[in-house]
């Protein structure tokens, strides 16, 4: 587990926006938490294209809803806060699925409700109820064409990631439950496993996310040229821009129309909509048609099961 004050320690902050310092700090969790895992498990297969990888956004891009407000759900039923926070949570939901996107202000109300809530208790007891919490919420909530997308990149020998602003310890519950490769999320401090109610940084929100892409792609030694992004929000413009490959999935109205003027591929699982066909990349050693093809047959296999 990432000891968050050493991070702090060796990141010198005065030269470091606090997005960078998250985007540094999520990569460092994610790769120190695959270390781990790796040390227990037998070598994956060599990718394919080693320079090439696939990030995809979590909230309404794989999960339908927000995957934070299903985790404040879980620690509710847990008796980690009050019926009057559970409200709040309610209602933030509620805008979400009203609006279909994040507003900075929403976020920053759904951050300060996170922290105050989990300060003072033990990391080991959130990533207990993370796993929990996806079987009971969000196994069902997974977007069937998305999962499909994901099934693709890891079958054409691609390491692919998770991008998100939910808590680190819920990210990689979910990247782990979709076969994925690892996760990046927001690095909340802990001192001596208990969380101090800080971030390491900022949220993993916008251009904080293309930071932590950024860095992981540095230690991973990613072409990002090479590489694929997959979101629904306009915030993750700065992600998608970053990528030879960006797709949009389940848009807002602002993306929708950054997209279109970018020429960049568009998939809306919400209506059956296809403003236009979503296969693997080039970098994947796949032709457009044979990978849209693959999609649409991945797709149609999910939606039978």
């Amino acid at each position: 587990m990432l000891d968050t004050m050493a991070t702090l320690r060796r990141l010198p902050q005065a030269k470091r926006s606090s997005a960078v310092l998250a985007g540094e700090a999520s990569a460092e969790a994610t790769l120190n938490a695959r270390a781990t895992a790796a040390s227990a498990a037998p070598p994956a297969p060599e990718a394919c294209d080693p320079l090439a990888a696939a990030f995809f956004d979590c909230d309404n891009t794989i999960v339908q809803g927000a995957a934070i407000f299903y985790l404040g759900r879980g620690l509710y039923k847990r008796k980690f806060f009050s019926h009057r926070e559970l409200l709040r949570f309610a209602w933030q939901q509620t805008y979400f699925r009203l609006h279909g996107t994040e507003h900075a202000g929403h976020m920053a109300d759904v951050r300060e409700s996170a922290l105050s809530i989990v300060a003072g208790h033990r990391v080991a007891d959130l990533e207990r109820i993370c796993e929990e919490v996806f079987e009971e919420y969000m196994a069902e909530k997974i977007w069937p064409g998305t999962r499909a997308l994901v099934r693709m990149h890891l079958e054409a020998g691609q390491r692919v990631w998770l991008v998100t602003a939910a808590p680190q310890e819920a990210a990689r519950v979910i990247a782990a439950r979709l076969g994925m490769t690892g996760a990046l999320g927001t690095v909340a401090e802990a001192v001596g496993g208990v969380y101090t109610g800080h971030l390491v940084g900022e949220p993993l929100h916008g251009p904080a996310k293309a930071e932590a892409v950024k860095a992981l792609a540095l230690r991973e030694g990613l072409d990002l040229a090479r590489c694929a992004a997959y979101s629904d929000s306009s915030n993750d413009i700065p992600m998608l821009s970053l990528v030879g490959y960006p797709y949009v999935i389940n848009p807002d109205a602002e993306l929708r129309r950054h997209a279109r003027e970018q020429g960049w591929r568009v998939r809306d699982f919400r209506t059956g909509r296809k403003a236009a066909r979503v296969g693997i990349p080039a970098a994947a050693g796949l032709g457009a048609a044979a990978g849209g093809a693959a999609a649409a047959m991945a797709i149609h296999r999910n939606r039978r099961r």
